[in-house]
């Protein structure tokens, strides 16, 4: 695996000479991609000339050992050094997935259990909404449904990152969310005071960089425009505002009502409606490779139950990677960091096993 840092390190060197061309920051989109992939094999290049450096002081440390006693002692200590620097490089030698830098579209959908479906989709909206805080990433809710209790039938939110390295993405992170989360709590419209199993949908799409990437033709759109309603179906507005967008190759329907501007509500249903675009193609890419797929840990399969929440035990499991914590009050508040790096750390380890096995 390691043979291939010294090509890596060849294309840092050609990624600094195209940094330095003031050509490449006249086209914004390219040199987006350039700073991304700089900063992904800046830190392959600094992982590896650390590791070569404590090889080399590992090997001085032996031999001056031979004459004193001294440094002996230093052998050990250099030798765990060397072998976690050597796994720090093989990690960062997994082929990454080229998504990992992108922003996101969420989209959380109410699922089995009624109210108390769309009550705990609020309440993730809100834990995402923290992580995201947490992060310095920024968010914007495009469209939501409410219902008459504060919950969320329907809710889409674009989360944006602000970092070039593609491993702080935030794809990397939230592209393990999308699935069934599943709730076990005393619904707050249950009077008897018994647990009820509730379950809410979690969709999670990489955004479009540039919108070429997603060819939509003008002729495979059919737009119809209409008033907003609001909780329980009232009008919230006195024009034909809410816009819908069916993507008639594909039967995709995107409808946007959150904004007042009938142009607003149609450049967010575009957002989500080239995303959703994108995420089909790489469906049909994964489909084809299904062998790969099937040792990761993320997969598109959207009916997959991926994680419960308990809340009498206080209790969060992810299902996919055995997690497993009794401080679920700190992860409905954002606190999502050990869950999401289990799923990390599961799909990397399946990327290696799938390279051990070339």
């Amino acid at each position: 695996m390691f043979d291939q840092v010294h090509t890596l390190l060849e294309e840092h060197q050609d990624l600094q000479t195209q940094l330095a061309d003031p050509e490449l920051h006249s086209d914004q989109v390219r040199a987006k991609r350039v700073n991304r992939r700089y900063a992904e094999l800046s830190k392959i290049k600094a992982a590896y000339e650390q590791w070569q450096q404590l090889g080399d002081d590992l090997e001085a440390a032996r031999e001056l050992a031979k004459e004193d006693d001294m440094f002996a002692e230093e052998v050990p200590v250099l030798e765990e050094q060397l072998a976690v620097a050597q796994e720090k490089v093989r990690r960062l030698l997994i082929p990454r997935d080229p998504d990992d830098a992108r922003d996101v579209i969420l989209e959380i959908k109410g699922g089995e259990g009624g109210a108390e479906s769309a009550l705990f989709g609020a309440d993730l909206l809100r834990m995402y909404m923290h992580y995201a805080e947490s992060k310095g990433w920024k968010t914007e809710i495009l469209e939501k449904d409410e219902n008459d209790l504060g919950g969320y039938k329907n809710v889409q939110i674009a989360i944006k990152g602000n970092a070039q390295d593609p491993s702080q993405g935030v794809w990397a992170h939230l592209k393990y969310e999308g699935g069934v989360h599943r709730v076990q709590r005393v619904p707050v419209t249950e009077s008897q005071g018994r647990i009820h199993t509730s379950t809410t949908g979690v969709l999670v799409y990489p955004e479009v960089d540039e919108p070429e990437e997603v060819d939509i033709q003008q002729n495979d759109l059919k737009i119809d425009v209409y008033r907003s309603s609001g909780p329980g179906g009232q009008s919230v507005n006195t024009t034909d505002s809410a816009v819908r967008i069916t993507h008639i190759p594909t039967g995709i329907v995107v409808a946007m009502q959150n904004e007042k501007s009938q142009l607003q509500n149609r450049e967010a249903g575009m957002r989500v409606l080239r995303a959703r675009l994108l995420a089909r193609k790489q469906e049909e890419a994964a489909a084809e490779a299904s062998a790969y797929r099937a040792g990761q840990i993320r997969t598109m399969d959207r009916s997959e139950r991926i994680r419960t929440y308990n809340f009498p035990e206080n209790r969060i499991a992810d299902h996919r990677t055995g997690f497993k914590a009794y401080n679920l009050d700190h992860v409905m508040n954002g606190a999502l960091d050990a869950v999401i790096e289990s799923c990390i750390r599961a799909d990397e380890e399946s990327r290696l096993a799938e390279l051990g096995n070339d």
